[in-house]
Protein backbone atom coordinates (compact mmCIF):
# COMPACT_ATOMS: atom_id res chain seq x y z
CA UNK A 1 0.00 0.00 0.00
CA UNK A 2 1.54 3.28 -1.13
CA UNK A 3 0.85 6.97 -0.50
CA UNK A 4 -1.75 7.15 -3.25
CA UNK A 5 -3.68 4.25 -1.72
CA UNK A 6 -3.70 6.12 1.58
CA UNK A 7 -5.03 9.26 -0.12
CA UNK A 8 -7.69 7.18 -1.87
CA UNK A 9 -8.67 5.66 1.47
CA UNK A 10 -8.98 9.11 3.07
CA UNK A 11 -10.98 10.39 0.10
CA UNK A 12 -13.31 7.38 0.25
CA UNK A 13 -13.82 7.88 3.99
CA UNK A 14 -14.66 11.56 3.45
CA UNK A 15 -17.18 10.71 0.73
CA UNK A 16 -18.67 8.01 2.95
CA UNK A 17 -19.14 10.38 5.92
CA UNK A 18 -20.41 13.20 3.69
CA UNK A 19 -22.92 10.93 1.97
CA UNK A 20 -24.17 9.62 5.31
CA UNK A 21 -24.56 13.18 6.63
CA UNK A 22 -26.53 14.65 3.73
CA UNK A 23 -28.67 11.52 3.40
CA UNK A 24 -29.53 11.64 7.11
CA UNK A 25 -30.41 15.35 6.98
CA UNK A 26 -32.63 14.85 3.91
CA UNK A 27 -34.33 11.86 5.52
CA UNK A 28 -35.15 14.05 8.54
CA UNK A 29 -36.77 16.68 6.34
CA UNK A 30 -38.55 14.14 4.15
CA UNK A 31 -39.92 12.21 7.11
CA UNK A 32 -40.82 15.26 9.22
CA UNK A 33 -44.46 14.27 9.77
CA UNK A 34 -43.51 10.67 10.48
CA UNK A 35 -41.07 11.84 13.12
CA UNK A 36 -43.79 13.92 14.75
CA UNK A 37 -46.16 10.94 14.84
CA UNK A 38 -43.48 8.69 16.31
CA UNK A 39 -42.54 11.25 18.95
CA UNK A 40 -46.20 11.53 19.96
CA UNK A 41 -45.82 8.01 21.37
CA UNK A 42 -43.11 9.04 23.81
CA UNK A 43 -45.61 9.60 26.58
CA UNK A 44 -46.88 6.02 26.37
CA UNK A 45 -45.31 2.98 28.01
CA UNK A 46 -41.78 1.56 27.99
CA UNK A 47 -42.43 -0.54 24.88
CA UNK A 48 -43.79 2.47 22.98
CA UNK A 49 -40.67 4.43 23.89
CA UNK A 50 -38.49 1.55 22.71
CA UNK A 51 -40.30 1.33 19.36
CA UNK A 52 -40.16 5.10 18.99
CA UNK A 53 -36.40 5.16 19.51
CA UNK A 54 -35.98 2.30 17.05
CA UNK A 55 -38.18 3.98 14.43
CA UNK A 56 -36.66 7.47 14.74
CA UNK A 57 -33.10 6.14 14.55
CA UNK A 58 -33.91 3.94 11.57
CA UNK A 59 -35.30 7.04 9.81
CA UNK A 60 -32.51 9.50 10.59
CA UNK A 61 -29.73 6.89 10.47
CA UNK A 62 -28.03 8.05 13.66
CA UNK A 63 -28.36 6.78 17.22
CA UNK A 64 -26.18 9.71 18.34
CA UNK A 65 -28.72 12.19 16.96
CA UNK A 66 -31.55 10.34 18.70
CA UNK A 67 -29.81 10.30 22.09
CA UNK A 68 -28.92 13.99 21.78
CA UNK A 69 -32.59 14.58 21.01
CA UNK A 70 -33.54 12.58 24.12
CA UNK A 71 -31.17 14.66 26.28
CA UNK A 72 -32.83 17.78 24.89
CA UNK A 73 -36.32 16.43 25.63
CA UNK A 74 -35.42 15.53 29.20
CA UNK A 75 -33.75 18.92 29.69
CA UNK A 76 -36.94 20.60 28.44
CA UNK A 77 -39.18 18.58 30.73
CA UNK A 78 -40.98 17.04 27.74
CA UNK A 79 -39.81 13.54 28.63
CA UNK A 80 -39.22 11.97 32.01
CA UNK A 81 -35.99 10.16 32.83
CA UNK A 82 -37.87 6.85 32.94
CA UNK A 83 -39.39 7.43 29.48
CA UNK A 84 -35.97 8.14 28.02
CA UNK A 85 -34.63 4.67 28.85
CA UNK A 86 -36.80 2.81 26.34
CA UNK A 87 -36.03 5.35 23.61
CA UNK A 88 -32.27 5.01 24.17
CA UNK A 89 -32.46 1.22 23.98
CA UNK A 90 -34.55 1.37 20.82
CA UNK A 91 -32.04 3.75 19.24
CA UNK A 92 -29.26 1.18 19.70
CA UNK A 93 -31.15 -1.33 17.59
CA UNK A 94 -32.34 1.26 15.04
CA UNK A 95 -28.75 2.23 14.26
CA UNK A 96 -28.02 -1.28 12.92
CA UNK A 97 -30.10 -0.51 9.81
CA UNK A 98 -27.14 1.36 8.30
CA UNK A 99 -24.89 -1.73 8.50
CA UNK A 100 -27.51 -3.78 6.66
CA UNK A 101 -27.68 -1.19 3.89
CA UNK A 102 -23.89 -1.14 3.61
CA UNK A 103 -23.80 -4.96 3.50
CA UNK A 104 -25.18 -4.73 -0.04
CA UNK A 105 -21.64 -3.76 -1.06
CA UNK A 106 -20.44 -7.29 -0.27
CA UNK A 107 -22.77 -8.99 -2.74
CA UNK A 108 -20.93 -11.15 -5.26
CA UNK A 109 -22.36 -13.68 -7.71
CA UNK A 110 -22.26 -14.68 -11.36
CA UNK A 111 -26.03 -14.25 -11.55
CA UNK A 112 -27.08 -11.11 -13.41
CA UNK A 113 -30.00 -10.56 -11.04
CA UNK A 114 -27.77 -10.78 -7.97
CA UNK A 115 -25.18 -8.49 -9.56
CA UNK A 116 -27.89 -5.88 -10.13
CA UNK A 117 -28.42 -5.79 -6.37
CA UNK A 118 -24.81 -4.72 -5.85
CA UNK A 119 -24.65 -0.94 -5.14
CA UNK A 120 -21.97 -0.34 -7.79
CA UNK A 121 -24.54 -1.53 -10.34
CA UNK A 122 -27.44 0.74 -9.42
CA UNK A 123 -25.98 3.69 -7.49
CA UNK A 124 -24.94 5.51 -10.70
CA UNK A 125 -28.59 5.41 -11.76
CA UNK A 126 -29.69 6.68 -8.32
CA UNK A 127 -27.08 9.46 -8.52
CA UNK A 128 -28.40 10.47 -11.95
CA UNK A 129 -32.01 10.54 -10.76
CA UNK A 130 -31.04 12.41 -7.60
CA UNK A 131 -29.09 15.03 -9.56
CA UNK A 132 -32.02 15.48 -11.92
CA UNK A 133 -34.47 16.00 -9.06
CA UNK A 134 -32.16 18.50 -7.37
CA UNK A 135 -31.48 20.51 -10.53
CA UNK A 136 -34.88 20.56 -12.19
CA UNK A 137 -37.49 20.12 -9.47
CA UNK A 138 -38.99 23.12 -7.67
CA UNK A 139 -40.93 21.06 -5.11
CA UNK A 140 -39.19 20.71 -1.75
CA UNK A 141 -40.15 17.04 -1.21
CA UNK A 142 -38.77 16.05 -4.60
CA UNK A 143 -35.54 17.94 -3.87
CA UNK A 144 -35.23 16.10 -0.55
CA UNK A 145 -35.81 12.80 -2.33
CA UNK A 146 -33.08 13.77 -4.80
CA UNK A 147 -30.71 14.56 -1.91
CA UNK A 148 -31.45 11.19 -0.30
CA UNK A 149 -30.65 9.34 -3.54
CA UNK A 150 -27.51 11.39 -4.16
CA UNK A 151 -26.39 10.98 -0.53
CA UNK A 152 -26.89 7.22 -0.71
CA UNK A 153 -24.96 7.03 -3.97
CA UNK A 154 -22.12 9.11 -2.48
CA UNK A 155 -22.08 6.95 0.65
CA UNK A 156 -21.87 3.71 -1.32
CA UNK A 157 -19.27 5.15 -3.70
CA UNK A 158 -17.17 6.15 -0.69
CA UNK A 159 -17.61 2.67 0.76
CA UNK A 160 -16.49 1.05 -2.51
CA UNK A 161 -13.52 3.44 -2.72
CA UNK A 162 -12.42 2.56 0.82
CA UNK A 163 -12.73 -1.16 0.08
CA UNK A 164 -10.64 -0.82 -3.08
CA UNK A 165 -8.00 1.29 -1.31
CA UNK A 166 -7.49 -1.24 1.49
CA UNK A 167 -7.51 -4.32 -0.76
CA UNK A 168 -3.73 -4.09 -1.04
CA UNK A 169 -3.40 -4.45 2.73
CA UNK A 170 -4.31 -8.12 2.54
CA UNK A 171 -0.73 -9.08 1.76
CA UNK A 172 0.90 -6.63 4.19
CA UNK A 173 2.30 -8.56 7.20
CA UNK A 174 1.96 -5.54 9.52
CA UNK A 175 -1.76 -5.28 8.76
CA UNK A 176 -2.21 -9.00 9.31
CA UNK A 177 -0.44 -8.77 12.66
CA UNK A 178 -2.57 -5.75 13.63
CA UNK A 179 -5.78 -7.70 13.36
CA UNK A 180 -4.19 -10.61 15.16
CA UNK A 181 -3.68 -8.21 18.07
CA UNK A 182 -7.37 -7.25 17.93
CA UNK A 183 -8.25 -10.83 18.79
CA UNK A 184 -7.43 -9.67 22.31
CA UNK A 185 -11.03 -8.66 23.29
CA UNK A 186 -9.99 -5.79 25.56
CA UNK A 187 -7.82 -4.23 22.86
CA UNK A 188 -10.60 -4.69 20.28
CA UNK A 189 -13.11 -2.92 22.52
CA UNK A 190 -10.72 -0.03 23.11
CA UNK A 191 -10.01 0.40 19.39
CA UNK A 192 -13.72 0.34 18.53
CA UNK A 193 -14.53 2.83 21.31
CA UNK A 194 -11.79 5.30 20.35
CA UNK A 195 -12.56 5.18 16.61
CA UNK A 196 -16.29 5.78 17.20
CA UNK A 197 -15.64 8.53 19.74
CA UNK A 198 -13.46 10.35 17.19
CA UNK A 199 -15.94 10.23 14.29
CA UNK A 200 -19.00 10.32 16.63
CA UNK A 201 -20.98 7.78 14.67
CA UNK A 202 -21.26 4.06 15.36
CA UNK A 203 -22.88 3.56 11.95
CA UNK A 204 -19.86 5.12 10.24
CA UNK A 205 -17.35 3.12 12.29
CA UNK A 206 -19.21 -0.12 11.50
CA UNK A 207 -19.07 0.91 7.83
CA UNK A 208 -15.30 1.37 8.08
CA UNK A 209 -15.01 -2.08 9.68
CA UNK A 210 -17.06 -3.54 6.83
CA UNK A 211 -14.74 -1.87 4.31
CA UNK A 212 -11.68 -3.32 6.07
CA UNK A 213 -13.29 -6.75 5.98
CA UNK A 214 -12.80 -6.68 2.19
CA UNK A 215 -9.12 -7.51 2.84
CA UNK A 216 -10.09 -10.88 4.26
CA UNK A 217 -7.92 -10.25 7.32
CA UNK A 218 -10.71 -9.22 9.70
CA UNK A 219 -11.89 -12.31 11.55
CA UNK A 220 -15.08 -12.54 13.58
CA UNK A 221 -12.90 -12.98 16.64
CA UNK A 222 -11.50 -9.46 16.05
CA UNK A 223 -14.67 -7.87 14.65
CA UNK A 224 -17.06 -8.70 17.51
CA UNK A 225 -15.04 -6.93 20.29
CA UNK A 226 -14.55 -3.92 17.99
CA UNK A 227 -18.34 -3.76 17.47
CA UNK A 228 -18.83 -3.86 21.24
CA UNK A 229 -16.38 -1.00 21.64
CA UNK A 230 -18.16 0.99 18.95
CA UNK A 231 -21.32 0.93 21.04
CA UNK A 232 -19.40 2.45 23.95
CA UNK A 233 -17.69 5.08 21.79
CA UNK A 234 -20.98 6.37 20.38
CA UNK A 235 -21.94 7.56 23.89
CA UNK A 236 -19.47 10.46 23.64
CA UNK A 237 -21.92 12.57 21.62
CA UNK A 238 -24.69 12.36 24.23
CA UNK A 239 -22.20 12.98 27.07
CA UNK A 240 -20.88 16.11 25.35
CA UNK A 241 -24.41 17.36 24.68
CA UNK A 242 -25.34 16.95 28.37
CA UNK A 243 -22.90 19.68 29.45
CA UNK A 244 -24.84 22.62 30.79
CA UNK A 245 -28.10 20.68 31.18
CA UNK A 246 -30.14 19.89 34.29
CA UNK A 247 -29.65 16.79 36.44
CA UNK A 248 -32.18 14.58 34.65
CA UNK A 249 -30.70 15.36 31.24
CA UNK A 250 -27.24 14.42 32.55
CA UNK A 251 -28.78 11.23 33.95
CA UNK A 252 -30.23 10.38 30.52
CA UNK A 253 -26.72 10.61 29.02
CA UNK A 254 -25.39 8.46 31.88
CA UNK A 255 -28.11 5.85 31.23
CA UNK A 256 -27.00 5.69 27.58
CA UNK A 257 -23.39 5.16 28.68
CA UNK A 258 -24.34 2.66 31.41
CA UNK A 259 -26.51 0.66 29.03
CA UNK A 260 -23.70 0.26 26.51
CA UNK A 261 -20.91 -0.29 29.05
CA UNK A 262 -22.85 -2.88 31.09
CA UNK A 263 -24.13 -4.63 27.97
CA UNK A 264 -20.66 -4.72 26.42
CA UNK A 265 -19.05 -5.93 29.66
CA UNK A 266 -21.53 -8.77 30.15
CA UNK A 267 -21.46 -10.03 26.59
CA UNK A 268 -17.71 -9.52 26.27
CA UNK A 269 -17.29 -11.77 29.30
CA UNK A 270 -19.57 -14.37 27.70
CA UNK A 271 -17.68 -14.02 24.40
CA UNK A 272 -14.30 -14.43 26.12
CA UNK A 273 -15.41 -17.53 28.03
CA UNK A 274 -16.80 -19.16 24.89
CA UNK A 275 -13.64 -18.28 22.95
CA UNK A 276 -11.36 -19.73 25.64
CA UNK A 277 -13.32 -22.91 26.39
CA UNK A 278 -14.74 -23.90 23.02
CA UNK A 279 -12.53 -22.04 20.52
CA UNK A 280 -15.23 -21.96 17.79
CA UNK A 281 -13.88 -22.16 14.25
CA UNK A 282 -16.20 -19.29 13.31
CA UNK A 283 -14.05 -16.81 15.26
CA UNK A 284 -11.09 -17.47 12.95
CA UNK A 285 -13.25 -17.13 9.84
CA UNK A 286 -12.88 -13.94 7.80
CA UNK A 287 -15.78 -11.59 8.47
CA UNK A 288 -17.97 -10.47 5.57
CA UNK A 289 -20.03 -7.33 5.05
CA UNK A 290 -23.27 -9.10 5.94
CA UNK A 291 -21.61 -11.05 8.75
CA UNK A 292 -20.61 -7.80 10.47
CA UNK A 293 -24.15 -6.45 10.01
CA UNK A 294 -25.54 -9.61 11.62
CA UNK A 295 -23.07 -9.42 14.52
CA UNK A 296 -23.88 -5.72 15.05
CA UNK A 297 -27.63 -6.41 15.15
CA UNK A 298 -27.39 -9.50 17.37
CA UNK A 299 -25.17 -7.72 19.89
CA UNK A 300 -27.53 -4.72 20.21
CA UNK A 301 -30.59 -6.96 20.46
CA UNK A 302 -28.84 -9.07 23.12
CA UNK A 303 -28.02 -5.93 25.15
CA UNK A 304 -31.63 -4.79 24.97
CA UNK A 305 -33.02 -8.21 25.94
CA UNK A 306 -30.64 -8.24 28.92
CA UNK A 307 -31.21 -4.72 30.21
CA UNK A 308 -34.73 -3.69 29.19
CA UNK A 309 -36.30 -5.63 32.10
CA UNK A 310 -33.79 -3.91 34.40
CA UNK A 311 -34.47 -0.36 33.21
CA UNK A 312 -35.46 0.74 36.72
CA UNK A 313 -32.03 -0.32 37.99
CA UNK A 314 -30.37 1.77 35.26
CA UNK A 315 -32.46 4.73 36.41
CA UNK A 316 -31.39 4.21 40.04
CA UNK A 317 -27.75 3.92 38.96
CA UNK A 318 -27.97 7.20 37.03
CA UNK A 319 -29.55 8.95 40.04
CA UNK A 320 -26.75 7.65 42.25
CA UNK A 321 -24.04 8.80 39.82
CA UNK A 322 -25.72 12.21 39.38
CA UNK A 323 -27.21 12.83 42.83
CA UNK A 324 -29.72 15.49 43.78
CA UNK A 325 -28.43 18.75 45.20
CA UNK A 326 -29.87 21.69 47.08
CA UNK A 327 -29.71 23.75 43.90
CA UNK A 328 -33.07 23.94 42.12
CA UNK A 329 -33.13 22.18 38.76
CA UNK A 330 -33.90 24.47 35.82
CA UNK A 331 -36.16 23.18 33.06
CA UNK A 332 -35.28 24.59 29.63
CA UNK A 333 -38.51 25.07 27.69
CA UNK A 334 -36.81 25.12 24.30
CA UNK A 335 -33.53 23.24 24.18
CA UNK A 336 -31.17 24.27 21.40
CA UNK A 337 -30.03 20.64 21.08
CA UNK A 338 -33.32 19.97 19.33
CA UNK A 339 -32.36 22.35 16.52
CA UNK A 340 -30.21 19.54 15.13
CA UNK A 341 -33.48 17.82 14.22
CA UNK A 342 -35.70 20.63 12.81
CA UNK A 343 -38.98 18.61 12.62
CA UNK A 344 -38.65 17.75 16.31
CA UNK A 345 -37.72 21.31 17.28
CA UNK A 346 -40.69 22.62 15.28
CA UNK A 347 -43.08 20.22 17.00
CA UNK A 348 -41.82 21.43 20.40
CA UNK A 349 -42.34 25.06 19.30
CA UNK A 350 -45.84 24.21 18.10
CA UNK A 351 -46.65 22.70 21.50
CA UNK A 352 -45.51 25.83 23.35
CA UNK A 353 -47.35 28.18 20.95
CA UNK A 354 -50.53 26.15 21.54
CA UNK A 355 -50.02 26.58 25.29
CA UNK A 356 -49.50 30.31 24.77
CA UNK A 357 -52.64 30.50 22.62
CA UNK A 358 -54.82 28.79 25.23
CA UNK A 359 -53.43 30.99 27.99
CA UNK A 360 -54.07 34.21 26.06
CA UNK A 361 -57.60 33.26 24.96
CA UNK A 362 -58.59 32.10 28.45
CA UNK A 363 -57.20 35.32 29.92
CA UNK A 364 -59.53 37.44 27.75
CA UNK A 365 -62.52 35.23 28.55
CA UNK A 366 -61.74 35.54 32.26
CA UNK A 367 -61.41 39.32 32.00
CA UNK A 368 -64.87 39.46 30.33
CA UNK A 369 -66.41 37.78 33.38
CA UNK A 370 -64.96 40.52 35.60
CA UNK A 371 -67.14 43.09 33.82
CA UNK A 372 -70.14 41.35 35.41
CA UNK A 373 -68.62 40.35 38.76
CA UNK A 374 -65.23 41.71 39.84
CA UNK A 375 -62.78 39.33 41.55
CA UNK A 376 -59.38 40.64 42.67
CA UNK A 377 -57.67 37.23 42.83
CA UNK A 378 -58.77 36.40 39.28
CA UNK A 379 -57.45 39.78 38.17
CA UNK A 380 -54.04 38.88 39.60
CA UNK A 381 -54.08 35.57 37.71
CA UNK A 382 -54.81 37.43 34.46
CA UNK A 383 -51.78 39.67 35.02
CA UNK A 384 -49.59 36.61 35.66
CA UNK A 385 -50.89 35.06 32.45
CA UNK A 386 -50.03 38.21 30.49
CA UNK A 387 -46.47 38.13 31.86
CA UNK A 388 -46.19 34.48 30.87
CA UNK A 389 -47.42 35.30 27.35
CA UNK A 390 -44.73 37.99 27.08
CA UNK A 391 -42.14 35.41 28.13
CA UNK A 392 -43.41 32.95 25.52
CA UNK A 393 -43.23 35.56 22.77
CA UNK A 394 -39.59 36.44 23.54
CA UNK A 395 -38.56 32.80 23.93
CA UNK A 396 -40.37 31.49 20.85
CA UNK A 397 -39.48 34.44 18.64
CA UNK A 398 -35.74 33.98 19.21
CA UNK A 399 -35.91 30.19 18.87
CA UNK A 400 -38.03 30.21 15.70
CA UNK A 401 -35.66 32.67 14.01
CA UNK A 402 -32.77 30.28 14.77
CA UNK A 403 -34.85 27.36 13.51
CA UNK A 404 -35.68 29.15 10.26
CA UNK A 405 -31.97 29.18 9.35
CA UNK A 406 -31.95 25.35 9.20
CA UNK A 407 -32.92 23.36 6.15
CA UNK A 408 -36.56 22.25 6.33
CA UNK A 409 -39.32 21.01 4.09
CA UNK A 410 -41.61 23.58 2.46
CA UNK A 411 -44.49 22.68 4.79
CA UNK A 412 -42.30 23.04 7.89
CA UNK A 413 -41.00 26.41 6.64
CA UNK A 414 -44.59 27.58 6.20
CA UNK A 415 -45.37 26.41 9.73
CA UNK A 416 -42.42 28.40 11.12
CA UNK A 417 -43.73 31.53 9.37
CA UNK A 418 -47.22 30.86 10.75
CA UNK A 419 -45.92 30.50 14.30
CA UNK A 420 -43.76 33.64 14.07
CA UNK A 421 -46.79 35.67 13.01
CA UNK A 422 -49.20 34.04 15.44
CA UNK A 423 -47.15 34.57 18.61
CA UNK A 424 -47.31 38.33 18.13
CA UNK A 425 -51.11 38.23 17.83
CA UNK A 426 -51.52 35.98 20.86
CA UNK A 427 -49.28 38.25 22.90
CA UNK A 428 -51.40 41.26 21.90
CA UNK A 429 -54.56 39.34 22.84
CA UNK A 430 -53.11 38.79 26.31
CA UNK A 431 -52.34 42.53 26.50
CA UNK A 432 -56.00 43.29 25.76
CA UNK A 433 -57.04 40.95 28.58
CA UNK A 434 -55.18 43.21 31.01
CA UNK A 435 -56.70 46.32 29.41
CA UNK A 436 -60.20 44.85 29.86
CA UNK A 437 -59.26 43.94 33.44
CA UNK A 438 -58.24 47.54 34.11
CA UNK A 439 -61.60 48.74 32.80
CA UNK A 440 -63.36 46.25 35.11
CA UNK A 441 -61.24 47.51 38.03
CA UNK A 442 -62.17 51.11 37.26
CA UNK A 443 -65.88 50.26 37.14
CA UNK A 444 -65.59 48.43 40.47
CA UNK A 445 -63.42 50.96 42.32
CA UNK A 446 -65.36 54.03 41.15
CA UNK A 447 -68.70 52.25 41.50
CA UNK A 448 -69.65 53.14 37.95
CA UNK A 449 -72.72 51.63 36.31
CA UNK A 450 -73.76 51.32 32.71
CA UNK A 451 -77.22 52.13 31.50
CA UNK A 452 -79.50 49.07 31.01
CA UNK A 453 -79.29 49.42 27.22
CA UNK A 454 -75.51 49.85 27.37
CA UNK A 455 -75.20 46.79 29.63
CA UNK A 456 -77.23 44.71 27.18
CA UNK A 457 -75.16 45.88 24.20
CA UNK A 458 -71.90 45.13 25.99
CA UNK A 459 -73.13 41.63 26.83
CA UNK A 460 -73.88 40.95 23.15
CA UNK A 461 -70.46 42.23 22.05
CA UNK A 462 -68.69 40.17 24.75
CA UNK A 463 -70.51 37.04 23.57
CA UNK A 464 -69.42 37.70 19.99
CA UNK A 465 -65.79 38.26 21.06
CA UNK A 466 -65.88 35.10 23.18
CA UNK A 467 -67.06 33.10 20.15
CA UNK A 468 -64.42 34.52 17.81
CA UNK A 469 -61.75 33.70 20.41
CA UNK A 470 -63.00 30.11 20.58
CA UNK A 471 -63.09 29.80 16.80
CA UNK A 472 -59.62 31.24 16.21
CA UNK A 473 -58.14 29.04 18.95
CA UNK A 474 -59.73 25.91 17.46
CA UNK A 475 -58.56 26.94 13.99
CA UNK A 476 -54.98 27.40 15.18
CA UNK A 477 -54.55 24.47 17.59
CA UNK A 478 -56.38 21.92 15.43
CA UNK A 479 -55.34 23.45 12.10
CA UNK A 480 -59.07 23.61 11.33
CA UNK A 481 -59.51 25.44 8.02
CA UNK A 482 -63.31 25.48 8.33
CA UNK A 483 -63.15 27.22 11.70
CA UNK A 484 -60.56 29.63 10.25
CA UNK A 485 -62.90 30.60 7.39
CA UNK A 486 -65.69 31.33 9.90
CA UNK A 487 -63.58 33.90 11.79
CA UNK A 488 -63.47 36.79 9.29
CA UNK A 489 -67.28 37.12 8.81
CA UNK A 490 -67.68 37.30 12.59
CA UNK A 491 -64.87 39.87 12.81
CA UNK A 492 -66.74 42.06 10.33
CA UNK A 493 -69.90 41.75 12.43
CA UNK A 494 -67.93 42.79 15.53
CA UNK A 495 -66.62 45.85 13.66
CA UNK A 496 -70.22 46.78 12.87
CA UNK A 497 -71.29 46.21 16.49
CA UNK A 498 -68.55 48.52 17.72
CA UNK A 499 -69.54 51.31 15.33
CA UNK A 500 -73.21 51.03 16.23
CA UNK A 501 -72.52 50.85 19.99
CA UNK A 502 -70.34 53.95 19.74
CA UNK A 503 -73.15 55.88 18.03
CA UNK A 504 -75.72 54.62 20.55
CA UNK A 505 -73.51 55.75 23.41
CA UNK A 506 -73.21 59.26 21.96
CA UNK A 507 -77.00 59.45 21.86
CA UNK A 508 -77.21 58.29 25.48
CA UNK A 509 -74.75 61.00 26.49
CA UNK A 510 -76.86 63.62 24.78
CA UNK A 511 -79.93 62.33 26.65
CA UNK A 512 -78.06 62.25 30.00
CA UNK A 513 -78.58 58.47 30.26
CA UNK A 514 -74.95 57.91 31.25
CA UNK A 515 -72.00 59.93 32.53
CA UNK A 516 -68.90 61.16 30.73
CA UNK A 517 -66.77 59.13 33.12
CA UNK A 518 -68.57 55.95 32.09
CA UNK A 519 -68.05 57.07 28.49
CA UNK A 520 -64.26 56.87 28.84
CA UNK A 521 -64.45 53.30 30.14
CA UNK A 522 -66.96 52.45 27.42
CA UNK A 523 -64.66 53.72 24.67
CA UNK A 524 -61.70 51.74 26.05
CA UNK A 525 -63.76 48.56 26.23
CA UNK A 526 -65.02 48.90 22.66
CA UNK A 527 -61.50 49.52 21.38
CA UNK A 528 -59.99 46.54 23.22
CA UNK A 529 -62.77 44.15 22.25
CA UNK A 530 -62.66 45.16 18.59
CA UNK A 531 -58.86 44.89 18.44
CA UNK A 532 -59.01 41.47 20.08
CA UNK A 533 -61.25 40.39 17.20
CA UNK A 534 -58.75 41.88 14.72
CA UNK A 535 -55.96 39.70 16.13
CA UNK A 536 -58.26 36.67 15.94
CA UNK A 537 -58.74 37.46 12.26
CA UNK A 538 -54.96 37.63 11.74
CA UNK A 539 -54.52 34.23 13.40
CA UNK A 540 -57.22 32.61 11.27
CA UNK A 541 -55.73 34.01 8.07
CA UNK A 542 -52.29 32.68 9.13
CA UNK A 543 -53.80 29.19 9.37
CA UNK A 544 -55.30 29.52 5.89
CA UNK A 545 -52.08 30.96 4.45
CA UNK A 546 -49.93 28.18 5.94
CA UNK A 547 -52.23 25.58 4.38
CA UNK A 548 -51.90 27.32 1.00
CA UNK A 549 -48.16 27.97 1.50
CA UNK A 550 -48.84 31.69 1.03
CA UNK A 551 -48.07 34.19 3.78
CA UNK A 552 -49.54 37.35 2.15
CA UNK A 553 -52.01 38.40 4.86
CA UNK A 554 -53.64 41.33 3.05
CA UNK A 555 -54.14 39.42 -0.18
CA UNK A 556 -55.75 36.56 1.71
CA UNK A 557 -58.16 38.90 3.48
CA UNK A 558 -59.19 40.43 0.17
CA UNK A 559 -59.75 36.99 -1.33
CA UNK A 560 -61.84 35.86 1.67
CA UNK A 561 -64.15 38.87 1.46
CA UNK A 562 -64.30 39.35 -2.33
CA UNK A 563 -67.30 37.77 -4.02
CA UNK A 564 -67.54 34.81 -1.64
CA UNK A 565 -71.07 33.41 -1.22
CA UNK A 566 -69.93 31.54 1.89
CA UNK A 567 -68.57 34.73 3.47
CA UNK A 568 -71.84 36.57 2.77
CA UNK A 569 -73.87 33.68 4.19
CA UNK A 570 -71.83 33.47 7.41
CA UNK A 571 -71.83 37.26 7.81
CA UNK A 572 -75.61 37.34 7.60
CA UNK A 573 -75.92 34.48 10.12
CA UNK A 574 -73.62 36.20 12.63
CA UNK A 575 -75.32 39.57 12.12
CA UNK A 576 -78.67 38.00 12.96
CA UNK A 577 -77.20 36.15 15.96
CA UNK A 578 -75.57 39.24 17.47
CA UNK A 579 -78.14 41.88 16.70
CA UNK A 580 -78.30 44.84 19.07
CA UNK A 581 -81.60 45.86 20.64
CA UNK A 582 -83.27 48.82 18.92
CA UNK A 583 -82.40 52.03 20.72
CA UNK A 584 -85.37 54.02 22.02
CA UNK A 585 -83.42 57.27 22.15
CA UNK A 586 -83.83 59.95 19.50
Amino acid sequence: MNLFDVLTLVGGLCLFLFGMSIMGDALERRAGNSLKKLLAKLTKNKLAGFLTGLGVTAVIQSSSATTVMVVGFVNSGVMSLRQSIGVIMGANIGTTVTAWILSLGGISSDSLFIQLLKPTSFTPVLALIGTGLLMFSKIGKKKDTGTILLGFATLMFGMDTMSSAVSGLADVPAFQNLFLLFKNPILGVLVGAVLTAVIQSSSASVGILQALSATGQVSYGAAVPIIMGQNIGTCITALLSSFGTNKNAKRAAIIHLSFNVIGSTVWLSVFSVISALFQPALLDTSASYIGIAVAHSLFNIACTVLLLPMSSLLEKLAIKLVPDSNKKDVVVELDERLLATPPVALERCNTLVNEMAELSVNAVKQSLTLLQSYNASLGEEIRKTENKADHYEDLLGTYLVKLSSHQMSDSDSATVSKLLKAIGDFERISDHSVNILESAEEIYEKELSLSPSGQKELEILCNAVSEILTQSLAAFVNNDLQAARDVEPLEQVIDGLKATMRDNHIRRLKNNECSIEVGFVWADLLTNLERTADHCSNIAVCVIDAADNNMNLHESLRNIKKGSPYFAEKYTAYAEKYILPISKTN
